[in-house]
């Protein structure tokens, strides 16, 4: 029930983060509208795992959401060309991280570009995901 509450909301929040600000709104690109929500949960399965935070973007004609920093979280989802294991490349390779089993999972789900987007990726723990993120704006939330 809680996985559905969650997916329910997160679809919720992702209509409403999609639809702001369209009335005014004229196109700079030739590329669709991305509208996406963003998670990190705590366990590697999340739909039984606890959210521990989410965020919604839309990167439609100007950048906008829950994120803390929407220009910020855009131009790095725009870097990834529609990749998301692109943000997996560029690991800090001075950080240690304790070798602890406390899974860490970071999804992205809605539209990117006009194309629907489900990604998930699993970390050993959170140090790890931070290591591996390596400050990318995206999940700066």
């Amino acid at each position: 029930m809680r996985h559905r509450l969650a997916t329910v909301s997160a679809a919720t929040l992702l209509c409403l983060a999609g639809a702001t600000g369209l009335a005014e709104a004229s196109p700079t690109s030739l590329y669709a509208p991305s509208a996406m929500v963003f998670t990190v949960t705590q366990g590697d399965d999340v739909a039984t795992g606890t959210v521990l935070r989410a965020a919604v973007l839309s990167c439609a004609y100007t950048a906008e959401g829950t994120h803390p920093a929407p220009r910020a979280a855009c131009d790095a989802l725009g870097a990834t060309e529609g990749e998301f294991n692109r943000l997996l490349a560029a690991p800090d390779p001075n950080r240690a991280c304790p070798r602890n089993y406390n899974p860490v999972t970071i999804t992205a789900d809605g539209v990117w570009r006009g194309s629907h987007v489900s990604w998930k990726h699993t970390f050993s723990n959170a140090c790890v995901m931070s290591a591996t993120l390596n400050g990318n704006a995206l999940y700066a939330f």
